[in-house]
């Protein structure tokens, strides 16, 4: 049956714009009409298979008009195992307009990217809810909280009220094995087949009252013939219940010597495995703290300026241009720049770094910061998401959001778990009644039990992603935001970390130490080579505009300012044309250098940045630049030596420069004056001899070597751009913070592992045992009820071991 799909569009700019368009679109596969509306930027697409979204995006992508994609978090109720997660996924996927989807356990939560126009946010939720997985379009990490505390309450008055149901079954029926002439003692009081009465009634309590939600939401499961964690436990107790309930009203149906009753193994079950969710909800909770305490960050209020008075007004009511006022030891607002006053801001919990930073005027200010002691007013630059406090929560939760490679292994084994469990009871219930001793059918439901209570693959599930939540929300704390959750695993495959140099390796702050001029006036050239740096916004440019400026020289504005990528700049100052960059640029002028590329060596030899300037096709200076190394750049470099990395750097620098700052630092590799794609060949030639790569860099030409890597860390302090194409980002600024990134990582993969590694050995090692694998050698059989708390153990282990990465220590060594 053909479907229809609209799509939001960029690009469209001009009916040749909708031509090619209509034109890619028409091109796909199973495409039958297209009809792109200029207007409204809209297309509209009636299609079979084998096309879909995804392809209809991809084509859009390869034309240069790609769609529009949103993004929804989904909060998702009754996600108990892997299973489960590979069913919302496979739900999902299918959905009209759907291109991406990653899942999450541990957070219960469903990130969706899909078409913009195509299919809205409660509709997909209403794909997962007629999946058999009840959501919600998530609003706030708020609102997620208080249902995440809301489903703990609730499970613990479950635990409470199946415990007291349960004890006394378990003390009537249990308690023989544990206090001598218990057994004889109900059988002369009040008789045998009383206490199963009483069983009876308290059994079918726990499981009508407390346990219904394993068959409320199991049974239908396993009709869809796509059974889950809830689905085993429902048959087990079922069975166990039914079996009992038998031997009890009607023992006649029972084959001669089988009459017994497993009452308690049933209430015994579900009282352990709902403990079990209990401790996992709680555990849950706690592998969302970073997010929270972000979310806390942020005050409700603010003092503004209103026709001159200070008025408290709501957070969500302030509008970008508006002056606030923030007093000694209050939260900064929201992000804006200081107007008046100055203080001493505490940024700790947005950048990791400890100290406070003095904000004076001029200066920007981060909402959710702390004040000190000083008082000052700030104009506000940005309001609601477009905060940086917002932009760091949504990263976080991307992040924490996200699907490692290794997660899909894991949910495609899963997937099939489930299945495979019934297919082993059963074989393992066919085995008992055939050749088990009498009572061979009280053997065979005690081991088919047993198998589907210990084989629930909770703790598969839960393995990966709660390692990444809490991983990636220590990493946060630390000041290092992984904008990609799966740069975690790529960042253990890097061989290499390259540098960008000036601003990340240097302090990006040069300073003009050598002007060496040549049949002209210093002070003349000075102010016309500062004059037309006056117009770039590069460090080396600053550094010259400051040295004429603390000189008296004037700054005239430029005429016909032009910047050469990757050679200098040129521009006309007065009468005079002016050229300044670095030697290729003068001799693709055909400017003679003479006895100043002399100089230009030795300068460069003691780590200066030698650069020419010519007037009127003429040379006229030489200008040297030093940028001090960055103190925490030794430290971190060695630091990554110790983790086993190459450390390249990467600049369009003068390659002398380059060297003596390489060998200052202990650097392995150097590659200098490249420009900007140059530096992305130097990229994939690092990659193409040693391996997998990471570059670290600051500036806008530093986008293509970020977006070109296989994981791309930008300095947080550095452009919008460069951060937009980053994977990690290092808030503080500090290059420390590449050390604590790999840190994290490797701290969170060896996490995962463990957890997969104990999740599997737990199902591979007791599936065996439970079928009674131990007891044809003479061992014990496992019971039920052994069963379901080493299933709830399991689970509750695996968050306790992943909850250890909250408190991972920053690497002292990266300064």
């Amino acid at each position: 049956m053909s479907q229809t799909i609209k799509m939001q569009l960029n690009g469209l700019n001009c009916g040749s714009c909708v031509g090619r368009a209509e034109k890619a679109l028409s091109e796909v596969e199973g495409v039958s009409v297209v009809a792109v509306n200029l207007a409204n930027a809209n297309a509209t697409v009636i299609y079979d298979a084998p096309a879909n979204p995804a392809a209809l995006t991809e084509a859009l992508d390869a034309a240069g008009y790609p769609a529009t994609l949103d993004q929804v978090v989904l909060d998702v109720e009754g996600l108990n195992c892997g299973s489960c997660v590979g069913r919302v996924e496979r739900a999902l996927e299918g959905a009209e307009g759907v291109s991406e989807v990653a899942v999450s356990l541990a957070s219960e939560t469903a990130t969706v990217k899909y078409v913009n126009g195509a299919t809205t946010p409660q509709i997909l939720a209403g794909v997962s809810t007629q999946a058999g997985y009840k959501a919600k379009p998530r609003i706030d990490a708020t609102v997620s909280t208080e249902r995440k505390s809301a489903e703990a309450e609730a499970l613990s008055r479950r635990v409470l009220v199946a415990g007291i149901l349960t004890l006394p079954v378990f003390i009537m029926e249990m308690g023989s094995h544990f206090v001598p002439g218990m057994h004889h003692l109900i059988a002369q009081t009040i008789g045998l087949q009383t206490s199963w009465l009483i069983q009876f009634v308290l059994v079918t309590l726990v499981l009508a009252w407390p346990g219904r939600i394993f068959f409320e939401r199991g049974i239908p499961a396993l009709l869809k013939g796509a059974p889950d964690m809830n689905a085993l436990v429902a048959i087990g107790t079922l069975a166990a219940w039914s079996f009992s309930t038998i031997a009890t009203f009607v023992p006649s149906l029972l084959p001669e010597g089988t009459r017994a009753v497993y009452y308690e193994a049933a209430a015994v079950i579900v009282t352990l495995i709902l403990l079990g969710r209990w401790l996992e909800a709680r555990a849950k909770g706690r592998t969302g703290e970073a997010i929270r305490k972000l979310v806390g960050l942020q005050p409700k209020t603010a003092m503004v300026e209103i026709e001159g008075d200070a008025r408290e007004v709501p957070i969500d009511e302030i509008s970008v241009g508006q002056i606030v006022r923030v007093r000694p030891g209050e939260r900064v607002a929201l992000d804006g720049t200081v107007v008046r006053g100055s203080s001493f801001v505490d940024e700790s919990m947005i950048t990791g770094e400890p100290v406070p930073v003095e904000k004076v005027e001029g200066q920007t200010v981060t909402g959710g910061t702390v004040n000190g002691a000083g008082a000052f007013s700030f104009r506000v630059t940005k309001t609601g998401e477009d905060t940086m406090l917002s932009q760091i929560i949504r990263m976080v939760e991307d992040a924490q959001g996200a699907k490692l490679p290794i997660q899909d292994l894991v949910n495609r084994i899963t997937m099939y778990f489930v299945p495979a469990v019934l297919v082993i009871a059963a074989v393992t219930i066919g085995m008992w009644l055939i050749f088990g001793p009498d009572p061979a059918l009280s053997f065979a439901l005690v081991a088919g039990v047993a198998v589907l209570i210990v084989a629930c693959p909770c703790a598969m599930g839960l393995a990966t992603p709660t390692s990444i939540m809490v991983g990636t929300g220590r990493a946060a704390e630390m000041g290092v935001l992984f904008r990609k959750g799966d740069a975690l695993q790529a960042l253990q495959d890097v061989s290499v970390v390259a540098f960008d140099k000036t601003g990340t390796l240097t302090e990006g702050r040069p300073a003009l130490t050598t002007f060496e001029v040549v049949d002209h006036d210093a002070d003349a050239v000075l102010q016309k080579v500062a004059s037309v740096e006056s117009h770039s916004e590069h460090p080396i440019a600053q550094a010259i505009v400051r040295a004429a400026k603390e000189k008296g020289l004037s700054i005239a504005a430029p005429q016909k300012f032009k910047t050469l990528t990757g050679f200098g700049i040129e521009a006309g100052v007065g009468e005079s044309e002016v050229l300044i960059g670095a030697d290729r640029l003068m001799v693709k002028h055909g400017i003679d250098l003479g006895a100043l590329s002399n100089l230009a060596e030795e300068i460069a030899s003691n780590g200066e940045t030698p650069l020419y300037a010519a007037i009127d096709g003429k040379l006229a200076a030489l200008i040297g630049v030093s940028d001090p190394v960055k103190e925490a750049t030794p430290a971190t470099i060695a630091a990554l030596h110790r983790m086993g990395k190459q450390v390249a750097m990467i600049t369009g620098d003068n390659a002398a420069t380059a060297k003596v700052i390489a060998k200052r630092v202990g650097i392995d590799h150097v590659v200098a004056e490249v420009l900007p794609d140059g530096k992305v060949r130097a990229i994939n030639a690092l990659r193409d001899e040693h391996g997998k790569i990471a570059f670290v860099g600051d500036g806008i030409n530093d986008a293509p070597a970020l977006a070109a890597s296989d994981v791309g860390i930008a300095i947080g302090t550095g452009t919008d751009v460069a951060i937009e194409s980053a994977d990690v980002v290092l808030m503080s600024g500090s290059i420390g913070g590449v050390v604590n990134a790999f840190e994290i990582s490797r701290r969170t993969m060896r996490n995962i592992r463990e957890n997969l590694f104990w999740a599997f050995a737990y199902n591979t090692a007791l599936i065996p045992v439970a079928a009674g694998v131990l007891y044809v050698f003479g061992g014990p059989l496992l019971s039920p009820m052994l069963a379901a708390g080493a299933m709830a153990l399991s689970s509750v282990f695996v968050l306790s071991n992943a909850l250890r990465l909250g408190w991972v220590p920053k690497v002292e060594a990266a300064g």
